[in-house]
């Protein structure tokens, strides 16, 4: 048993400051660790001090640490050592903890020292360098057509392919490269987002992001052609096929669902019925999980909202479309045993490598167009407006949805790919690469053929 108070009065400040899920179940077990860590060495919130808070990060960090309390060892998960990146989010939800429990008037001060740069002993040592993983084109090739749309790495067919809705995963793999979007954003869009209500489907448009946004930051995405065009043989042939399967337990939940029977404002609005009461929500403004409730009252049956379903008519889960993932990384790996295939990276591609590569590829073109364009040789930015309106990095800011230039900043050392300058400038050094001692010395002493035959 952990003491009910302070925590659970702070626990539910956190839900009144509408913080979401995620953050509260990271939030609720570090500071149960915590708790179980303090209570062994006898002390509780009140009573700890900055040395027992630094013993804690010594404990949560490092391996080679003494055993933990007994009390703490019951959970073997306990006993691991966590990145730096994990022991951010533990020391901002202790931080949390602290200016509530000053608030409250339970501690005079927090237990640490402020370093007078707005860190503090407790928060976690050197910056986070971002790691930059983005594809070429072949490799992006490959990654769509083979690993999640069940093709041979020559283009054609493979009738062993027993995988799940390979149109779907190839649409949701250009959605994703071609718009910047994170997972949380693209994977939870409805269909009045994109324009497809009632069978129409524009050829380009803009997504409203807000709620589904990364710290709920409102921007407008802009879905290209060939992003919307490939949504077509999803649309067409396995999602109709979903929701026809789906309609009876769609109705048996619901009771549970989000109903809608009017979209307006040009499908910006939703109204219909939702826990028994009638509600309207705005679009943009809708949580995930509201957004997988969200069906549509055809008259004829129930259609879900959500742009990509499951079996069953759902919307998938984060960790639903990390199993695709892993499903397509095993068959990419598969499929390049003995032929001629892009080189894998070592480890698994990640949904989010579309948005690096989505990124790399606009900063690019963007600095070549700034660089060498016409508009450029014959218009110079000799004011600020025309500085900041075709600066590519502002550009691409926008476009990623970055409230601080300084991530956008990151992608200019992946501008040119570093290995590649590497083998270039040491090719000739290099054994592979014809040097070796015998012929660098009878290219140094001017020695031919000749000269060879009468040594």
């Amino acid at each position: 048993m952990r003491p009910i108070e302070p925590v659970t009065s702070w626990f539910r400040s956190l839900g009144l400051d509408v913080r979401d899920a995620d953050t509260m179940v990271t939030y609720a077990y570090a500071v149960v660790r915590l708790l179980a860590f303090l209570m062994a060495r006898g002390l509780d919130l009140a009573s700890a001090t900055e040395n027992d808070l630094r013993h804690y990060r010594l404990w949560r960090t490092r391996q080679d640490m003494q055993a933990p309390p007994a009390e703490v060892t019951g959970n073997a998960q306990l006993v691991m050592a966590v990145q730096k990146t994990t022991w951010g989010k533990e020391s901002a939800a202790i931080a949390s903890l602290y200016k509530y429990l000053k608030r409250i008037n339970l501690v005079a001060d927090s237990p640490w020292r402020s370093n007078g740069d707005g860190t503090n002993s407790l928060a976690k040592r050197g910056s986070r360098d971002m790691r930059v993983r983005h594809l070429e084109l072949d490799q992006y090739i490959y990654f769509r057509d083979v690993g999640f749309g069940g093709l041979v790495p020559d283009g054609g067919i493979d009738p062993s392919f027993r995988g799940q809705l390979p149109h779907r995963n190839r649409a949701c793999c250009e959605l994703a490269l071609l718009t910047g979007m994170r997972i949380q954003e693209w994977s939870t869009l409805l269909l009045p987002e994109l324009g497809l209500m009632d069978g129409g489907r524009p050829q380009t448009t803009y997504a409203d992001l807000s709620a589904c946004a990364k710290g709920g930051y409102p921007r407008s995405v802009y879905v290209p052609v060939d992003a919307m065009e490939l949504l077509d043989p999803y649309l067409l042939l396995e999602r109709p096929q979903i929701v026809a399967a789906a309609q009876r337990g769609l109705r048996q939940q619901h009771r549970d669902l989000f109903v809608v029977d009017r979209v307006e404002a040009d499908g910006t609005r939703l109204r219909g019925m939702f826990e028994g009461h009638r509600v309207s929500w705005r679009v943009k403004m809708m949580e995930p999980e509201l957004r997988r409730l969200a069906v549509w009252e055809t008259g004829n049956g129930l259609e879900p909202l959500a742009v990509f379903l499951r079996r069953g008519g759902r919307m998938p889960t984060f960790s639903g479309w990390d199993r695709v993932r892993w499903r397509a990384w095993d068959r990419m790996k598969t499929q390049a045993t003995g032929q001629p295939t892009p080189m894998l990276p070592r480890q698994c591609w990640l949904y989010h490598d579309l948005r690096h590569t989505f990124a790399l590829r606009l900063l690019i073109f963007l600095t070549r167009e700034a660089l060498g364009g016409d508009h450029a040789q014959e218009l110079p930015m000799s004011t600020l407006v025309e500085h900041m309106y075709g600066n590519p990095l502002l550009v691409v800011q926008a476009r990623l949805g970055h409230q601080a230039p300084s991530s956008t900043y990151k992608y200019l050392r992946y501008l040119k790919d570093p290995m590649g300058e590497v083998d270039r400038a040491f090719r000739r050094w290099t054994a592979a690469g014809g040097a070796s001692y015998v012929t660098i010395a009878e290219s140094l002493l001017n020695l031919g053929d000749a000269d060879a035959s009468q040594g």
